[in-house]
């Protein structure tokens, strides 16, 4: 599990260094898709594994307003922080702690459950998903989006 955190975390930062190369009206332009812009995407994605690490830990949830980040910068630093959260709750990952659940409710009043492995899942998936949004503006942009290409990465 571990591993494909770093490779969405390498993958992250790596559209970090290439939103520095774009001029901050692009980063916050309004668009079709994702979260709107792109700095509210990746922002977005920061932001959901930061609330479902908490959550399975049974830690506070951090309450971010996405209307309210308005520079790189800021997603850096949260980046970097929820990194470190996400990490020191996967080093002690083992068989156990994955069939863990958490029980949430839904707006309909039901209760449902999700076993620890399936949230982890999910943050992954999620943020793949959002990933390929980013391509897309990139190209909408006339720039070559970061290579999402697993195979030829190394994450350690």
């Amino acid at each position: 599990m571990i591993e494909m955190f770093k490779y969405n975390w390498q993958v992250r930062e790596d559209w970090i260094k290439w939103c520095e190369n774009i001029p901050y009206d692009e980063l916050v332009k309004e668009r079709i898709g994702g979260m709107g812009s792109i700095l509210k995407t990746l922002f977005h994605v920061i932001d959901c594994e930061q609330i479902w690490i908490n959550q399975i830990r049974d830690r506070p949830v951090e309450v971010k307003d996405i209307h309210l980040i308005t520079a790189l910068q800021e997603v850096v630093d949260y980046s970097n922080n929820t990194k470190l959260l996400t990490n020191s709750f996967l080093v002690g990952w083992n068989i156990e702690i994955e069939q863990k659940e958490i029980r949430k409710k839904r707006k309909n009043g039901e209760m449902i459950s999700f076993t620890f492995k399936k949230i982890l899942q999910h943050i992954i998936a999620h943020e793949i998903h959002h990933i390929g949004q980013l391509s897309i503006w990139a190209r909408e942009l006339g720039e070559k989006p970061v290579s999402s290409d697993l195979i030829f990465r190394e994450f350690k």
